[in-house]
């Protein structure tokens, strides 16, 4: 039970992570309305958060290896407050971006701090299910996002119009992450460190305090002495740890780690959650329909989270991915048909009856697939597949590449869709799935039921 409490604590960090990446998704409007930004400044406005969060991955593992994974959550719980204050107060473009670089600061330590800890605090057999939480609760964070914009906007009668205060509904959108992210620092006051990170530190006495909570006292010295015996020929971890002194080359782990994380943006799974109003209005839904989809497509991906948890330490975290990237290359490819057929009418690109719904449905189904596969678990591997000794530091490098890819991918959607449309759009997409269907096969190792202390250098 306390495992469980100390988990869904982490995973609250998750929760923010969904919720900040969602919330922008019903704010463009307002954006664009309050600092008259053009495509490219929206979709820098938009992806702003994702310097930060390039940055919070990279130095997050390093840090955490120093002070604590605890210590940085906390920090993380602090500038999520800040952030939510400051985007919904913003005035102009340049406040607006540093709130939101703030926020992605948050975010980014979440997102690799999160499974990592609950990772290194879950039993083995466990850890599977406990780490696909982390997936839930970020989807969880989406779909309240989602849900928080489209009430907000329905009471004020659009995003743009003023609700509380004489603020607009958009500002308020950023307001209501207050709640959690004041929860989530609260919450993180009353739960322990994490072993593994207690005993590389030298605090053997807490370390067993922690670890006799969570198994019985001769399993709990037991798991102790595996730790320090994995450690205790291992220097402090450092970046270079990550480089093979035999062949100068980099661990080929490292490159698997890259390659999970970049797949996981190439994809175009965050051109939903940030743009997916922007887009369904774009083929001739109204705001309120198109922010109602995104609801919709909330409880898709909570329900697939679901099936994750039940299916990840069952059949493995190699299979998923495999089933996941042939479902999204499949249902990519069937929107990819459904917006070439659009027409314009009256300057408005629009879908008929039947395409709409096929690609309502393709949609769903896309998402369906990347939450019961590379949605969890790519985090779950992330948080699993490296050695103790560069864990910290694995996890910044893939951590960095996944967000430096997602504002890649973010910042670029506007103007592909000015300039090769959702129908090229989409297929770049699709033709990435293709692709990460022969780098599971080839280059992913199964971890189901490793210890982590087990977890081998390549």
């Amino acid at each position: 039970m306390l495992v469980l409490a100390t988990c869904l604590v982490a995973a609250i960090g998750g929760f923010l992570f969904g919720f900040d990446s969602g919330v922008i998704n019903g704010t463009v409007d307002g954006l664009q309305q309050a600092f008259g930004s053009d495509s490219v400044g929206t979709g820098f406005n938009v992806a702003s958060m994702l310097l930060g969060c390039a940055v919070g991955a990279f130095f997050a593992g390093r840090l955490a290896d120093r002070f604590g994974r605890r210590t940085l959550l906390r920090v993380a719980a602090v500038f999520f407050i800040v952030s939510a204050w400051g985007s919904g107060i913003a005035t102009g473009s340049i406040d607006f971006v540093i709130y939101r670089i703030l926020g992605g600061l948050a975010v980014g330590a979440a997102s690799v701090m999160s499974p990592a800890y609950i990772s290194e605090i879950a039993p083995s057999h466990l850890r599977g299910r406990l780490a696909t939480i982390q997936q839930v609760a970020i989807i969880g964070g989406l779909f309240c996002s989602f849900l928080n914009n489209y009430i907000l906007a329905d009471l004020a009668g659009g995003s743009t119009t003023p609700l509380w205060f004489g603020y607009e509904a958009w500002r308020c959108m950023f307001w209501m992450e207050l709640i959690p992210a004041s929860i989530f620092l609260i919450a993180l006051l009353f739960i322990p460190e994490s072993p593994r990170f207690l005993v590389s530190a030298g605090h053997h006495t807490k370390a067993h305090h922690v670890l006799n909570m969570i198994y019985n006292n001769p399993q709990a010295q037991e798991r102790q002495q595996q730790i320090h015996n994995s450690l205790s020929q291992q220097h402090r971890p450092q970046l270079r740890d990550l480089i093979n002194p035999q062949t100068g080359k980099v661990l080929r782990i490292v490159w698997v780690g890259i390659g999970l994380a970049v797949f996981q943006q190439l994809v175009g799974i965050n051109v939903v959650f940030y743009y997916g109003a922007v887009l369904w209005q774009a083929v001739g839904f109204s705001e309120s329909d198109a922010l109602m989809i995104n609801v919709i497509s909330g409880a898709v991906s909570i329900a697939a989270c679901l099936a994750a948890i039940i299916l990840i330490d069952k059949i493995g975290r190699k299979p998923l991915l495999w089933v996941g990237s042939m479902g999204m290359a499949i249902t990519l490819l069937q929107l990819v048909y459904a917006f070439s057929t659009a027409t314009f009418v009256n300057g408005q690109l629009t879908l008929s009856d039947d395409q709409g719904v096929i690609a309502l449905l393709a949609a769903n189904a896309y998402v369906f697939f990347f939450n019961i596969s590379w949605g969890p678990v790519m985090w779950v591997m992330l948080g699993e597949m490296f050695p103790n000794q560069v864990r910290g530091s694995g996890l910044a490098i893939a951590g960095l590449f996944q967000w430096i890819s997602n504002f890649a991918i973010t910042i670029t959607f506007p103007i592909m869709l000015a300039s090769i449309g959702l129908t090229g759009a989409y297929g770049f997409y699709a033709l990435c799935a293709l692709i990460s269907i022969i780098f599971v096969f080839k280059w992913v190792r199964e971890t189901n039921g490793i210890e982590l202390e087990d977890m081998a250098y390549e």
